[in-house]
This record gives C-alpha cells, structure tokens and sequence, in this order.
C-alpha cells in the first residue's frame, strides 16, 4: 500500500475516532491538495455526540469528549467532559455542562470549557446518534466486550431504538444474544451509549469510548478495496468546522505517531474518586457532578503534558481540594 494512501486511512481513521466521516471530498481531491504545511505541537478537537429529535432546533450534548493529536509527546488522547458537571456557562449561570450547548450550540460550549478548564478550542465533530448508527450499520456492526448486567439493559431499549431508527438496511430486530465479546448493530451499539441506570453517567462515557474505539478497529481491518464506497455512505453523518486541509495535515501528524505504535490514551473529568468530586443534587441545578476545581491541574497535564491521570501527583494531596458552586 503506498504511503500516501496509508496517509488518507490514517485520517480516516483519526476521524473515525471522532467519530467522522468527512473524507470523500478529501479523499478524490487529495492529489490536488498541497501538503507541506504540518501541524505541530498539540491540536484539541471537541467531538460532541447530539441526541436531538427531528424538527428540535435546541438540544443539549449528550457525549462531550476531547480529542488531542500530541505531537509534542507522540500520542493521541481521548478525555470524555462527563455531561452532568457543575460549571458556570458565560451568559447563563451555574448549570451542567451539556446545557452549554442546548444555550449556544458550540461556540457557548467552547467559551465553557475555556472558562472552567482553561482549556481554549475552536474545532469540533459532530455527529448525533442516528449518524453514528448509520456509521456503524455501513460497517457491519462493531465488536464489543459487554457485561450481563449490560446486556440485559441494552435488549431492554433495543425494540424502542430499533423502531426509531430509519434506516432500510437495518435488518430485522434482534436482542443481543449473551454476555462478553458481541457483534452490536448500529441500534444496539447506540442502546448501548445510552443506558445508566445500572450504573452512572460515568460510566455511560466509558461505554462511549468503548464503541468509538470498536468503531476505529472494525474501520482499519477493512479492505481498502472498501473505502470509496464506505466513505459515500459515511458523509453525510457529520458536521465540521475544520477545512480539508487542516484535515490533511492532521493526518499526515497522526499516522506518524500511530507509526509508533502507541494506543490511544483514554481520560475523562471530572475525578470520579468522592474526593476530588461530590455527585447529587445541587441546588436548582439537579444532578450533577461538583468538582475540585483545584483537579483542573490534572485534566490539563493529561492534554498538554502527557502526565496520566491515575499516576498524576496532585491526587494524593487532599489539602487544596476545592470544590466549585
């Protein structure tokens, strides 16, 4: 394979963990584009996952997470922003995080995390959920490791999800058969993001990037032989602000770090420990996660300093903690 083709599956791939599906633009103009422009250092890109209705014109974000091309440190990471944190949004008041977005689409979202975590982006991904069931319909299901317990709540939601979903290629409904390693459909796959209530939203977000990381290693065992078609079909499911170009370069960084063989880092904030953060009910604000504000430190040398999560050493200081609100 050449290279420059591995450079454009890279991309796709990088994408896909986004997840996205833009490249088929990119993809027949590539020979026309120039590619000496690299980007250096650390690009954040904002990957929200929206679960609006048809004919909603405000929504909130279901799934926020931030997906990092370190260049600096030769790594990619994906850090999930749980959507219950309790975070002042500029223009409205204290509130959850995912409501930043229901109040000001992402240009709102983006001064809320540049507030509260110091964290400045301006590119983002967007897919919603019957996208993201398209993507994985046209990939012939992902392969995912579920527990009984998620099991039993995913076939709970499957017939709903199923009927809503308008897709002619669905098949016919099916329940997932058993526990561990399971081929999920895109309606499944997509009752699997939604449940929490086995558990918590914290949870939910791990589930999240479990199938987004199916969604990337189902896309690179595929022949290439497959792409142009897969890419047509994959178009339509997101929405971008960030141009076929920077695209370009993106991926030519990223398969140079994947080159390396390094995994994808995974992260989420706030802490969930019951020490650097309080879950409850808050004031008029519902449920929601309080944090440490002081923890920020950590969110930030996980992005920009490459120092993971469990082993950063301000966890083990229990003397600035802080908590916001």
């Amino acid at each position: 394979m050449s290279r420059r083709k591995k450079i454009v599956i890279t991309l796709i791939l990088i994408l896909v963990l986004l997840p996205a599906a833009l490249m088929g633009f990119l993809y027949y103009k590539i020979n026309t584009i120039k590619t000496d422009n690299q980007v250096e250092g650390i690009t954040n890109i904002l990957l929200l996952g929206t679960d609006g209705r048809k004919n909603e014109s405000a929504y909130r974000s279901d799934c926020m997470m931030i997906v990092t091309i370190d260049n600096t440190h030769n790594s990619i990471k994906l850090t999930s922003l749980a959507r219950d944190t309790y975070v002042d949004i500029p223009g409205v008041g204290m509130g959850k995080l995912n409501a930043s977005y229901f109040w000001g689409k992402d240009q709102l979202l983006f001064k809320t995390i540049k507030n509260e975590f110091g964290i400045d982006i301006e590119k983002f991904i967007q897919v919603d959920f019957e996208g993201l069931m398209d993507v994985i319909t046209a990939l012939g299901g992902v392969d995912v490791e579920i527990s009984k317990k998620e099991m039993e709540a995913v076939n709970k939601s499957v017939p709903s999800t199923y009927e809503s979903y308008d897709n002619p290629d669905k098949g016919e409904m099916k329940l997932i058969p058993g526990d561990g390693v399971q081929t999920l459909t895109g309606y499944q796959a997509i009752s699997y993001c939604r449940i929490r209530d086995i558990d918590s939203a914290i949870y939910r977000d791990a589930r999240q990037r479990k199938v987004i990381m199916a969604i990337a290693s189902k896309f690179k065992s595929m022949p290439v032989s497959s792409y142009d078609d897969l890419i047509k079909t994959l178009s339509p499911c997101v929405t971008t602000n960030i141009g076929t170009i920077e695209l370009l370069n993106m991926a030519k960084n990223s398969y140079e770090i994947l080159q390396k063989g390094d995994s994808i880092k995974q992260g989420e904030f706030p802490i969930i420990d019951e020490v650097h953060s309080k879950g409850g009910k808050y004031k008029k604000a519902g449920w929601v996660w309080r944090y440490d504000t002081n923890s920020v430190v950590v969110l930030k040398q996980f992005i920009f300093d490459d120092v993971d999560i469990k082993n950063n050493k301000y966890l083990n200081e229990t003397d600035k903690i802080k908590l916001n609100g």
